[in-house]
């Protein structure tokens, strides 16, 4: 996989479906990047799940935060996607752990945000069935889909007379 082109359509179709996030490396920190996307897709009616060994067992961000993927409880139910903030070459252990621990769990999706690009992960994923996504932000993405860049004077390419949803 190199192009890192997706439609809107197939980002539209995962935010509409993953319900329940793993957030890789999120921070507890409320200027990073991490901490801000995370907080806002809970805000807009995920279930996310931290997921960094400095803060495991702690109650973040509305759920017990877990060190790693394998330390997510069976409780909590499907995982449907993996959200990973971190640097390019520690994605390949995480997707496989990903596969190992969740997608017998319902495991559907693994995004790498912004800056974040590893075709031997994605190959990996993909050859077990999960949908890829690279280089984004879903944060970004939802924002951009329903409107809500729009209003703060970001060009978002899409334009409608229909009121915003996802």
């Amino acid at each position: 996989m190199t192009d890192l082109s997706y439609s809107d359509q197939h980002i539209r179709g995962i935010l509409e479906t993953a319900k329940t996030i793993a957030a890789v490396g999120v921070s507890q920190n409320p200027v990073r990047p991490s901490y801000f996307v995370a907080n806002y897709m809970r805000l807009r009616g995920y279930r996310v799940i931290s997921v960094n060994p400095k803060f495991a067992g702690e109650v973040f961000l509305g759920q017990r935060a877990a060190a790693d993927l394998s330390d997510i409880p069976e409780d909590v139910g499907p995982v449907h996607m993996v959200d990973i903030f971190r640097r390019s070459e520690a994605v390949l252990p995480i997707v496989e752990d990903a596969i190992t621990h969740l997608l017998p769990r319902g495991l559907r999706v693994i995004w790498m945000q912004i800056g974040v690009i590893n075709h031997d992960a994605a190959a990996l994923a993909e050859a077990h069935g999960l949908t890829v996504i690279m280089d984004r932000c879903p944060k970004m993405e939802y924002q951009r889909l329903i409107g809500e860049l729009s209003r703060g004077g970001v060009n978002s390419g899409i334009i409608s007379s229909r009121l915003p949803r996802l």
